[in-house]
């Protein structure tokens, strides 16, 4: 018996490994009415960036009918495997994805950027299935990672950032640069706008909310 709930992936060891971590939102999910006829419905998709954000500045999102979905320190596979439950199934009109930079760090294994392109443009082809506007954000600045110093990041963000670009020309998906604002000399974020260089600050937010609602605005208006 042992066996073969071994090999149904039924024990507790193989329950317990929720690799793009589903569990996280599920009681949420399934406590989130269905969006309104009039409602203008924004999930935000990412990883400690956009948790961080509601965290830090829950006054921007308070009154509007967006929902963040960010878990800290996830990649662009595990986001693609919770895309459906986490973003599809909320029927938004519109959803901001915001991801990358932990694939760069490698957080769950190596990456080739356009390793992680093809996942965001997975994202991207399932909302669009599903009628969802797509804005698709620039990953941001960071000269170095603290948690894993010494793999320059700068050159591998540019060159991620311009695949998107491209994509978003291509597809017809709102660019969201918030790259352009944020970054420094180095090509990394600025402590003005965040304490360890990546993770931005009620500063650092504060440069991202307009870029953010504009970006949304002219979602809505596709």
């Amino acid at each position: 018996m042992i066996g073969m709930l071994t090999a149904l992936g039924l024990t507790n060891s193989v329950k317990g490994q929720d690799w793009p971590n589903l569990a996280q939102f599920q009681e949420a999910n399934a406590a989130l009415e269905a969006p309104a006829d009039n409602e203008d419905r924004v999930v935000f998709m990412g990883n400690s960036i956009t948790i961080g954000w509601i965290n830090s500045r829950p006054e921007f999102f308070e009154g509007k009918p967006w929902v963040n979905r960010g878990i800290s320190g996830q990649t662009t596979p595990q986001m693609l495997v919770r895309f459906r439950q986490d973003v599809i199934d909320l029927k938004p009109k519109v959803v901001v994805i915001l991801a990358g930079t932990n694939d760069i760090a490698g957080n769950t294994g190596p990456s080739t950027i356009p390793m992680i392109m093809d996942n965001i443009k997975g994202m991207a082809e399932m909302a669009h299935a599903n009628n969802i506007k797509v804005v698709l954000s620039t990953t941001l600045p960071a000269f170095d990672y603290p948690w894993k110093p010494g793999l320059e990041p700068a050159p591998k963000i540019i060159e991620l950032n311009k695949m998107i670009r491209t994509y978003c020309d291509d597809m017809g998906h709102i660019y969201l640069d918030y790259f352009s604002a944020m970054a420094d000399e180095r090509d990394g974020l600025p402590k003005k706008y965040a304490n360890d260089e990546v993770h931005p600050t009620k500063a650092g937010y504060a440069v991202m909310e307009p870029l953010v609602e504009n970006a949304i605005a002219k979602a809505l208006t596709q």
